[in-house]
C-alpha cells in the first residue's frame, strides 16, 4: 500500500474520541475509589487485628493479676500456719505447763476408749481416737495443748478464709477450733495419719519439712469439701504431728466469684493434677457439673475422699488442646470448644501451691466490638463497589457502541502483531509483519520484527552473562564488586554502597582507594598489581575501609578473573566483600591478653628470683656462721655446748631453707614441672630426724610421740630426700595442730607389695566422709578458717602433688571421734653400697695458701666463705663488678668464687671477662649464688663456670669442691 494513503494513529484517536473527553476524569475517579477501598480495607484489618490482640493481652494481664491476688491471699494463710506450727511445737515441749481445772473437767473418756471434750467454753475441741489404746494415749499432751487455744481463736477470727484451725498427732489425737462434738462427727477408731491432710506433710512426702497445700477433700470434721494449708511439727527428727488451716470450697468459690473477670467471664481454680477445685455457677453450665457444696458422711468420713473424676479436666475431651498448651508452655491463652461455644481460656500458675487460676471468656463477647467494626467497614465497601459497578455498566455500554468502528480498524493488524509476539515468545525471533493503513501500527509491526532480532542477540548475551554470574555467585557472601582494569573503575552492589555511604555504585579506583586506611592502601594496590600481572585466578586481600562518618571496618575482599587480554593480564575481575571487623577485634583482644599473660609470667619470675635472693642471702649467713661455730667446737669437750647449739641452728636454718624452697616452688608444683632428684632414701634416719625436729613443739603442746623402731635391715624408698622430709614434717605438724589435748602422735612404716608406706596418725576429732571429700582442695581448711590454729590449707595439696611427682600416692583414713591416719606410698629402692659412694678427699695442709678471689656484695656471706676456707686459701673479697675486674686485671687468683647478683651489674659479666682474657682463661670459677633459677645456673655453666652452688651453702661441700678445683687432695 502506498505510504501516502496511510493515516496516522493520532488522527484516528482524535476522530473516535472527540465526544469522550470525560474518560480521563473517569479514570482518575476510578483510581481514587480503588485507592480508597484498598486503604480502607488495610486500615480496617489493622484496627481489627489491633483490637483483637489488645483484648487477648488484657485477658492475659487480668488472669496474671488475679492469680497474684489469689497467691497473696494464700500467703496470708501460710504465715499464721507457720506461727501456729511453732506455737504447737513449744506447747508440746513445755511440760511445766499446768492446765486449769476447767480444762481437766472438759475432758471425759468414753466407754470405747475415746478421750474428748464435752463442753465448748470458748475453747477448742479435743479428740483422742480409740485406734490408740487408752493405756498408750498421752492425756497430758492433750491438756498441754490447751495453751494454744487463744492463738487458734485469733487465727480463726483474723482471717475470714480460715474455716478451722487444728492439730493432728502421730497417735491419732486431734485438737480443732471452733468447737464441735467430735464423737458425733469423727469415727471413734479413726487413724488420722492415713488422711492426706496429715501424710502430705510427713517425711516421705515432705522431706524438706516445708508448708504444703492439700487438694480438695471431704473434711471429717463436717465442714464439707475443703483444702488445707498444713505444716509438720517435729521434735528433733521425730514427727509429732501436723498443724493445719482449713479453707472450705464455698469460701474459695466466694473468693473466685469476687475476682474481676472481663467480658462477663468467670474464674475457676484447678489443682496440680488438673482437677477442678473451685467452680462457680457459670462454669457448672459449661462443664455440665455441679459444685460439691453438699456432702454425706455415711462412708466418706472413714476414708480420704477427693472430688469425683468428672471434676478432672482430662475427662473432658474439649479441654485437651488447653492441657497440651499448658504442658508445652506455649503462652497462657488458648481457644477451646466449651459449652457448645468457642471460648478463650487464660491461665496463670500460683507458685505457692502449683494450682492454676483459669479465666473462661466467651470469644464472642471479647470480639463483639471488633466484629461489629469489621462488618461496618465491609458494608461501606460493598456500597462503594455496587455504585462503581453501576456507573461503569452505563459507561461501558456507551463506550461499546462508540468503539465498534474503531475496533474493526484496529483488530486485524493488532491480531497480526500479537501473533508475531507469540511466535517470538516460543523462539521464532524473525516472524513476518502484517500490513496496516495506520502508520503507527505498521511501524509497530516493524519494531516487533526489530525487537525479535534484538531479543535473539540479547538471549545469546544473557546466556553468556549467566555463566559469568554463576562464577561470581559461587564466592558471594555479603556484597559483590566488579573491577574493570581498562577504565580503572569498580562497581559495587547496592548493599555495600548503602553500608558505607558511597555516592554511587560505580566509582573510579582512586576514589575507592581514598576510603582505604592509609596504612593499607599501598599494600592493597600492590596486591592488585601483582594479581593483574600474574596467572592467578583468585584474588584475596584484607584492608580497612571507612564509612561516611570515617569509621573503619575490616574487609575481606576475594575475587576471580572473568576476562583476560591476549597477554594474560586480567581485564575484568569480580568478587565479594566480607566484613571481618569483629574477627579482627577478637584477634586483637587475644593478642593483648597473650601479652598481658606473658608480662604477668615474667613479673612472677622476677618476683620469685628477687624473693629467692633476699631470703637465701641472710639464711646463708646464719647457716654459714653456725657451721663455722660447729667446726671450731668439733672435737673440743669444753665447747660441746656451743657445738650443740650450732648444730641446732644449722638444722633450723636448713629447715627454714626447705620451707623457703617450698614457697618458691609453688608455681612449678602447680604446673607439675617440679624437678626432683629421686635417689634411694633410708627411711629410718629420715623418720628419726623428723621426730627430733618436732620434739620442742610436742613438749609445748603436751603431746606424746609413739615411733616405730628403725627397720632392720635398713629400708630404702625411691624419693627426693628433701621433699620426702617436707611431706613427713607437714603431716606431723598437722597431727600436732589438730590433735586432742594431751593426745598421741604416732608415726611408722609398712612394707607393702607395691612398695613402702609411711604413715602419721593422731588421736584428734577425726574427719567425716564429707570433710575427707574436700580434704585435698587448695585453701580448704574444713571450717577452721576462723580458728586460732595457724595454716593456709595448702600443705596437704603440696604434699599430694609431691607424692605423685615422686611416683607415689597419698591418702587418708579417718573416722569421727577416733582420729586420722595420713599415709604416703612410695616405691622401694636399694641403697648403693659403701664401695660405690665416692670417699671424701682428705684435706692435706698445703705448704703455701693459694690466692682466692670471692666476688660477693654481702659482707656476712663473704665472712662465712673466708672463715670456711681460711686454712685452705687466702680469700680476698670484691663487692662489685667494677672492683672484681680491677682486681683481676692486677692479679691472677688460683680460684674465683662468684655471686651472680651484684649491685652494679650481673656476675655473668665477670665470668665473661675471665673466660675472654687469655691470662685468666684457665682460672677455675665456682658460682655461689642465691638464685635458684636452673636456667640461670645452666647459663653460667655454658659460659664457663666449673661448678655452681645455691645459698645457703654447706661449708664442707664448699671446701671439698674448692680443694678439687685448686688441684689439691685430702
Amino acid at each position: 500500500m502506498p505510504r501516502s494513503a496511510r493515516t496516522p494513529l493520532r488522527q484516528w484517536i482524535w476522530r473516535a474520541f472527540v465526544q469522550s473527553a470525560l474518560i480521563p476524569l473517569v479514570l482518575v475517579e476510578s483510581v481514587l475509589i480503588t485507592a480508597y477501598l484498598l486503604t480502607n480495607s488495610a486500615i480496617r484489618d489493622a484496627q481489627v487485628n489491633y483490637l483483637q490482640q489488645s483484648a487477648l493481652e488484657d485477658l492475659s494481664s487480668a488472669v496474671q493479676r488475679e492469680g497474684k491476688v489469689i497467691d497473696v491471699r494464700l500467703q496470708s494463710i501460710e504465715v499464721p500456719t507457720r506461727l501456729f506450727r511453732d506455737a504447737v511445737g513449744r506447747a508440746l515441749q513445755d511440760r511445766s505447763f499446768k492446765p486449769d481445772q476447767l480444762e481437766r473437767d472438759r475432758h471425759v473418756l468414753s466407754s470405747d476408749g475415746v478421750l474428748y471434750t464435752k463442753t465448748d467454753n470458748g475453747r477448742a475441741a479435743s479428740f483422742y481416737a480409740s485406734s490408740t489404746p487408752v493405756e498408750r494415749q498421752d492425756h497430758d499432751k492433750a491438756l498441754r495443748l490447751s495453751q494454744v487455744d487463744p492463738l487458734m481463736r485469733s487465727i480463726r477470727e483474723a482471717n475470714p478464709l480460715v474455716a478451722a484451725v487444728y492439730f493432728n498427732s502421730w497417735d491419732s489425737y486431734n485438737r480443732i477450733f471452733p468447737f464441735f462434738m467430735t464423737p458425733e462427727q469423727y469415727p471413734h477408731d479413726m487413724v488420722i495419719p492415713n488422711y492426706n491432710f496429715y501424710y502430705l506433710a510427713d517425711a516421705k512426702h515432705n522431706p524438706q519439712r516445708k508448708m504444703a497445700w492439700t487438694d480438695v477433700y471431704l473434711d471429717p470434721a463436717g465442714l464439707g469439701w475443703m483444702m488445707s494449708a498444713i505444716a509438720p511439727v517435729y521434735r528433733g527428727d521425730f514427727l509429732e504431728g501436723v498443724v493445719g488451716l482449713d479453707i472450705t470450697v464455698g469460701q474459695m468459690l466466694s473468693e473466685i466469684g469476687d475476682l474481676k473477670v472481663p467480658w462477663q467471664g468467670y474464674a475457676m481454680l484447678v489443682s496440680r493434677d488438673h482437677s477442678i477445685m473451685a467452680l462457680p455457677e457459670a462454669g457448672e453450665r459449661d462443664f455440665g457439673l455441679r459444685e460439691l457444696t453438699r456432702y454425706s458422711y455415711e462412708e466418706a468420713v472413714r476414708r480420704e475422699v477427693l472430688k469425683p473424676e468428672d471434676f478432672s479436666l482430662t475427662r473432658h475431651r474439649e479441654m485437651q488442646p488447653l492441657l497440651d498448651a499448658m504442658a508445652a508452655g506455649k503462652g497462657n491463652v488458648q481457644e477451646v470448644e466449651l459449652g457448645g461455644r468457642k471460648q478463650l481460656v487464660a491461665w496463670s500458675e500460683i507458685p505457692q501451691t502449683g494450682w492454676r487460676l483459669m479465666m473462661v471468656v466467651d470469644e464472642a463477647n471479647i470480639f463483639r466490638e471488633t466484629n461489629r467494626l469489621a462488618e461496618r467497614y465491609q458494608q461501606i465497601g460493598y456500597l462503594l463497589i455496587a455504585g462503581l459497578a453501576f456507573f461503569y455498566a452505563l459507561f461501558f455500554a456507551w463506550m461499546w457502541s462508540r468503539s465498534r468502528r474503531l475496533s474493526n480498524e484496529l483488530a486485524q493488524p493488532m491480531a497480526g502483531i500479537m501473533g508475531m509476539m507469540q511466535r517470538i515468545g516460543v523462539g521464532d525471533f524473525r516472524p513476518p509483519a502484517p500490513t496496516s493503513r495506520i502508520a503507527e501500527l505498521q511501524a509497530l509491526a516493524e519494531a516487533v520484527q526489530l525487537s525479535g532480532s534484538q531479543l535473539q542477540a540479547s538471549e545469546e548475551e544473557r546466556l553468556e552473562a549467566r555463566r559469568n554470574l554463576d562464577l561470581v555467585l559461587e564466592s558471594t557472601t555479603e556484597s559483590l564488586w566488579e573491577v574493570d582494569a581498562g577504565s580503572q573503575s569498580i562497581k559495587m552492589s547496592g548493599r555495600f554502597v548503602k553500608r558505607f555511604g558511597l555516592r554511587s555504585d560505580h566509582l573510579p579506583l582512586n576514589e575507592f582507594n581514598d576510603r582505604v586506611h592509609p596504612d593499607d592502601v599501598e599494600r592493597a594496590r600492590r596486591l592488585r598489581l601483582l594479581f593483574s600481572s600474574s596467572e592467578q585466578d583468585n584474588f584475596d586481600a584484607e584492608y580497612r575501609f571507612a564509612d561516611a562518618e570515617g569509621n573503619y571496618a575490616w574487609l575481606l575482599s576475594r575475587g576471580k578473573v572473568l576476562e583476560r587480554d591476549s597477554d594474560g593480564h586480567a581485564l575484568l575481575v569480580a568478587g565479594t566483600h566480607v566484613d571481618i571487623t569483629r574477627l579482627k577485634e577478637v584477634e586483637e583482644e587475644l593478642r593483648l591478653a597473650t601479652r598481658e599473660a606473658q608480662a604477668a609470667s615474667q613479673a612472677k619470675s622476677r618476683f620469685l628470683s628477687s624473693m629467692s635472693h633476699e631470703l637465701r642471702t641472710p639464711l646463708n649467713a646464719i647457716n654459714g656462721f653456725a657451721q663455722l661455730i660447729g667446726l671450731e667446737a668439733e672435737g673440743r669437750e669444753d665447747r660441746k655446748v656451743e657445738g650443740d647449739y650450732a648444730h641446732e641452728i644449722v638444722n633450723a636454718s636448713r629447715h627454714l631453707t626447705s620451707l623457703v624452697d617450698d614457697i618458691l616452688d609453688l608455681s612449678s608444683i602447680e604446673s607439675r614441672r617440679q624437678q626432683l632428684q629421686l635417689t634411694p632414701v633410708d627411711i629410718g634416719p629420715l623418720l628419726a630426724s623428723c621426730a627430733e625436729l618436732i620434739q620442742p613443739e610436742l613438749q609445748a603442746r603436751r603431746l606424746q610421740l609413739q615411733q616405730m623402731p628403725p627397720p632392720e635391715p635398713p629400708l630404702h624408698v625411691l624419693a627426693d630426700a628433701r621433699r620426702l622430709r617436707q611431706v613427713v614434717l607437714n603431716l606431723l605438724s598437722n597431727a600436732m595442730k589438730y590433735n586432742s589435748p594431751q593426745g598421741m602422735v604416732s608415726m611408722g612404716y609398712e612394707v607393702r607389695a607395691a612398695g613402702v608406706r609411711l604413715w602419721v596418725a593422731d588421736s584428734g576429732p577425726g574427719l567425716s566422709p564429707e570433710q575427707q571429700a574436700m580434704l585435698f582442695q587448695p585453701f580448704q581448711r574444713l571450717g577452721r578458717e576462723n580458728s586460732t590454729i595457724p595454716g593456709t590449707g595448702i600443705g596437704l595439696v603440696l604434699c599430694r602433688e609431691l607424692a605423685e611427682l615422686m611416683g607415689g600416692e597419698m591418702g587418708v583414713s579417718s573416722a569421727p571421734d577416733v582420729g586420722s591416719r595420713f599415709w604416703i606410698d612410695l616405691p622401694s629402692a636399694a641403697e648403693r653400697s659403701e664401695a660405690e659412694v665416692p670417699a671424701e678427699p682428705e684435706v692435706s695442709e698445703p705448704q703455701s695458701l693459694p690466692e682466692v678471689l670471692c666476688v660477693e656484695d654481702h659482707p656476712a656471706c663473704l665472712k662465712v666463705l673466708q672463715e670456711g676456707l681460711r686454712d685452705l686459701a687466702d680469700v680476698r673479697g670484691a663487692g662489685s663488678v667494677g672492683r672484681a675486674v680491677t682486681m683481676l686485671e692486677a692479679s691472677t687468683p688460683a680460684l674465683l668464687l662468684l655471686d651472680l647478683d651484684l649491685p652494679d651489674g650481673d656476675g655473668l659479666e665477670v665470668l665473661d671477662f675471665v673466660r675472654g682474657d687469655a691470662r685468666l682463661a684457665q682460672t677455675p670459677v665456682l658460682v655461689v649464688s642465691a638464685a635458684v633459677d636452673e636456667k640461670l645456673l645452666a647459663e653460667a655453666r655454658r659460659r664457663g663456670a666449673d661448678a655452681c652452688l645455691s645459698k645457703p651453702v654447706d661449708l664442707k661441700q664448699v671446701r671439698r669442691i674448692a680443694l678439687s678445683l685448686l688441684g689439691q687432695e685430702a
